[in-house]
């Protein structure tokens, strides 16, 4: 049986990963500028820096978060971004928002933008759900954390949008009023959110 040749090799590894890597090749031994050779040469398209898919698969609706899993996978999609993929809101933020740890390195890219948020303790842990996008695990947190977390952050993304996105998800039953008194204990926004509860309920 022949060998692969290494052009072959990663295009497999591109087939089988959707999101591929430099690291992902040069763990097995092959250097990323083939990489760079396959990008020129058309069969791979650049998804951000080091990180390449094949040049005919299909860009979703969400590809910016399943990039941005693959670089930063201990982020956590939240606030504007998450609302977006719960489809609370009508916003379309150009960056993708991420929660991660306070003492955690602030991740660098430029493509997609980030606007990166520090979370700690219950905050940070909480309320995490795992999301497969084209192949990537993404780590996004659920729609009642989301919106306590909106309320938290009401002074960065505007009360407005925070409770036009309660109002949403308490017209749709989803999720149940209960989760999000939960978390808004959690985030330590309950007195915050009460009064917009009362008032909406």
């Amino acid at each position: 049986m022949p060998i692969p040749s290494v052009t072959d090799q990663i295009m497999h590894l591109a087939r089988t990963q959707s999101l591929l890597r430099s690291r992902d090749v040069e763990a097995r031994g092959i250097p990323r500028e083939y990489l760079l050779r396959l990008h020129r040469q058309g069969f791979l398209r650049r998804a951000a820096k080091g990180v390449y898919t094949l040049a005919e698969t299909a860009v979703t609706e969400h590809h910016s978060l399943a990039v941005v899993a693959k670089i930063v996978p201990h982020g956590v999609v939240c606030l504007l971004s998450a609302l977006r993929f719960h489809a609370l809101t009508t916003q379309d933020p150009w960056q993708v928002w991420i929660a991660i740890d306070n003492q955690a390195r602030r991740p660098s890219l430029r493509s997609p933008s980030l606007r990166v948020v520090r979370f700690s303790g219950k905050a940070l842990t909480e309320g995490i759900e795992e999301h497969t996008i084209e192949d990537v695990p993404v780590r996004i947190y659920g729609a009642a954390k989301t919106i306590a977390d909106c309320f938290k952050y009401r002074h960065k993304i505007g009360i407005d949008i925070a409770v036009e996105a309660l109002k949403d998800a308490l017209k749709r039953s989803e999720p149940a009023i209960d989760e999000i008194h939960r978390f808004a204990e959690v985030c330590r926004v309950d007195r915050v959110m009460r009064p917009y509860l009362e008032a909406i309920v």
